[in-house]
């Protein structure tokens, strides 16, 4: 039952700590031009707090650890991965398990097996691996959100879901060219938001009735869960893990990144009732991962997973989970930072397009953004903007839909002194809003570009020395 207090605690004790590095700005500026002005190039210990991802970032329990000592590492038929494949099965309610080293590999093995070139995929948004592996086998991605998912200061809740009217249109015009279609879970790209029951159902209605299999992309499957019991009439009453398996039960299939709500550092699977299907996948997961009992996983990876996979659902650490992240939603709401609202699940998301409207979406503003809030306070996040999806597969650039800077939050990692640090820092950030200035790109591969890309500032400094 909720408290009737409304203090925000951990429902967690904390037992073993880690030590973070206190840098000056002095230090944070020779790290940041060592680094090509890429925060994925720092060095972990020369950040102060890291919201760059929370895939894989978070703290495992006592009973994760407790699991993995039992961990069996057996090549094949490991006691492991049984408890693993029948965890995930009741979960998701589907039939062939395949573990993978992460969700992106379950990309990769799923389209490899369905995609040709000069097919198209519609989601509600592809983020980026999903999106880097569909362009590389020529096939076009196109993301679906719904009208008021493109409106980050409208207040709506469930702002993930895919645009049924452009869905249906996608799939008349591009009949016998669309393998599948895709839900992500909440929607990262555009804002961590969620996706409702009636939506996926929707969804899976259209794709049916034009012979196509619908997927999810379940990452965050037990924070959707959560939105949908909080938001969606008539599931006040019903258990995360009751609304996660009608969620399953409405997709043929999903893949699932386990470093999110697998609550693991590493792992993901891909699930599917199709065993023909199954069966191709699984001989792609033997060439490129390993054994179909392992798919890359060491047993006690799988032991963590099956532990995490239940931990994840659990009322208690959802509710703090979402009630912490809104915490910081509230108070840059109140400092006049615009951010996505509703705040998201697993993260806020900084509106950079409205915070800098005098940065042009060709010098990066979102990118810009980042930099000084690691700059100025050791805060590590990400762009989610025209560098992560500026470039197109013809060669050209297009910006960005939005202009986001993501912060990112670890599982069981930080506490709320943590998150008012947090706050502290953004606030000075915006109140320097008029002296950040923009970046060009130096160097870059053509997908995924954002992870090692070096860039540069267009006027030799990320901060003017005055408005």
């Amino acid at each position: 039952m909720p408290s009737r207090f409304h203090t925000i605690i951990e429902p967690f004790r904390i037992k073993t700590v880690e030590p973070i590095r206190h840098t000056t700005r002095a230090e944070r500026e020779t790290a940041l031009r060592a680094a090509g002005y890429n925060l994925f190039l720092l060095k972990a210990e020369d950040v102060l707090i890291d919201l760059l991802t929370d895939s894989g970032t978070g703290a495992m329990s006592s009973n994760q650890w407790s699991g993995m000592m039992q961990g069996d590492e057996s090549y094949a038929g490991a006691r492991s991965f049984y408890r693993f494949e029948a965890t995930a099965r009741e979960i998701t309610g589907y039939a062939q398990i395949i573990p993978t080293h992460q969700g992106r590999a379950a990309e990769r093995i799923l389209f490899a097996n369905t995609c040709r070139k000069g097919d198209v995929v519609p989601n509600n948004t592809h983020f980026d691996t999903t999106r880097a592996n569909l362009e590389a086998l020529g096939v076009t991605a196109v993301d679906l959100r719904c009208p008021e998912g493109m409106q980050p200061q409208l207040v709506a809740p469930f702002k993930g879901n895919i645009d049924l009217a452009a869905l249906e249109k996608t799939l008349t015009e591009n009949r016998d060219r669309v393998p599948f279609a895709m839900i992500t879970v909440t929607n990262n790209s555009g804002g961590g938001q969620p996706v409702s029951l009636a939506n996926i159902r929707g969804a899976r209605n259209l794709c049916h009735r034009h012979g196509i299999p619908l997927f999810l992309d379940a990452c965050r499957f037990a924070e959707n869960a959560w939105f949908i019991k909080q938001r969606e009439t008539g599931c006040a009453d019903r258990t995360p893990a009751a609304i996660a398996r009608e969620m399953f039960g409405y997709a043929d299939g999903c893949t699932m990144s386990a470093k999110k709500d697998g609550m693991a550092n590493i792992g993901g699977f891909l699930a599917l009732n199709d065993a023909t299907l199954a069966a191709k996948c699984k001989n792609t997961l033997v060439l490129t991962e390993g054994f179909p009992t392992y798919g890359g996983l060491a047993g006690y990876d799988l032991e963590a997973i099956a532990v995490g996979l239940r931990e994840a659902l659990d009322e208690d650490y959802l509710r703090y989970r979402i009630r912490s992240v809104a915490y910081l939603g509230d108070k840059l709401t109140a400092g006049g930072v615009p951010i996505i609202q509703p705040p998201g699940g697993h993260a806020i998301y900084i509106d950079a397009r409205a915070m800098l409207p005098h940065i042009p979406p060709e010098e990066f503003p979102a990118w810009a953004l980042s930099l000084v809030l690691y700059l100025e306070g050791g805060v590590r996040s990400v762009e989610i903007g025209s560098v992560m999806f500026g470039h197109q597969p013809d060669g050209t650039e297009k910006p960005a839909a939005m202009e986001l800077v993501r912060l990112a939050f670890p599982r069981r990692v930080y506490t709320q002194s943590h998150v008012d640090y947090l706050a502290e820092v953004i606030l000075h950030v915006h109140s320097l809003r008029r002296r950040i200035r923009g970046l060009r790109l130096v160097d870059a591969p053509p997908l995924l570009r954002h992870f090692t890309a070096r860039l540069a500032p267009v006027h030799n400094a990320l901060l003017a020395l005055q408005d």
